[in-house]
């Protein structure tokens, strides 16, 4: 697939993976945002889209064949690797991220006002329990929906919440800068932001599995 500024994020990663590497080293959302075009979501984040195309082209010069191609495998193997390696690793990490969020907020919040840590643990909190919840839905009733062919399930619904955990993750990386460490953080104030960070990442390549791929393959 040929790309240009103005070819949307989410066909972009659709059709070629490699280029979510690009997209996460600057912050681009690729999943929920994956409705826009290239050049919009540059400008969003003040970045030359020439820029990124070249860097793009260049990321995907080094494809190999060991990369798996999910436009391609069958429905089930997706079902299952979303399951495997976002799902079941996010219920683990979900309660730690939401426990250091308060213990942060608790410990420095009236020390660091100017970081509205009470803000971020709530914002987390928040997070962490639509989250939950939105996961047990899908594996209970959308994803066996959506593998039956006589199902003809509609996940907008599931859309809509992907959305709504996009802005969540959007306030979080305004909360705490961008995900830089402040000066003379402790160390778990250094995990929660590293935390933080990572969850952003497996959130976009999860959410653009199920926005861009799984959900147009089942319902096309």
């Amino acid at each position: 697939m040929e790309f240009s500024p103005e070819t949307r994020i989410g066909d972009i990663a659709a059709h070629h993976p490699l280029a979510t590497r690009v997209f996460a080293r600057h912050g681009i959302d690729y999943c929920c945002g994956g409705g826009v075009p290239l050049a919009q979501a540059c400008e969003r984040r003040h970045l030359e889209v020439g820029a990124i195309v070249s860097e793009i082209e260049a990321t995907l010069a080094q494809h190999t064949s060991e990369e798996q191609h999910w436009l391609e495998a069958p429905l089930a193997d997706l079902v299952t690797h979303i399951v495997d390696t976002y799902h079941k690793p996010l219920r683990e990490e979900l309660p730690r991220l939401e426990e250091m969020a308060f213990k942060v907020a608790r410990v420095h919040g009236e020390r660091r006002p100017e970081i509205a840590l009470d803000a971020l643990a709530e914002t987390v909190s928040g997070l962490v329990h639509e989250l939950e919840g939105h996961m047990r839905r899908e594996e209970e009733s959308l994803f066996p929906q959506l593998l039956d062919s006589s199902d003809k399930a509609t996940p907008t619904a599931f859309v809509d919440e992907h959305e709504e955990a996009g802005r969540a993750l959007e306030k979080i990386r305004q909360l705490t800068g961008e995900f830089q460490v402040p000066e003379g953080a402790c160390n778990t104030w250094r995990a929660l932001w590293h935390g933080l960070a990572d969850l952003e990442r497996s959130m976009h390549e999860h959410v653009h599995l199920e926005n861009n791929i799984l959900f147009p393959r089942a319902m096309g």
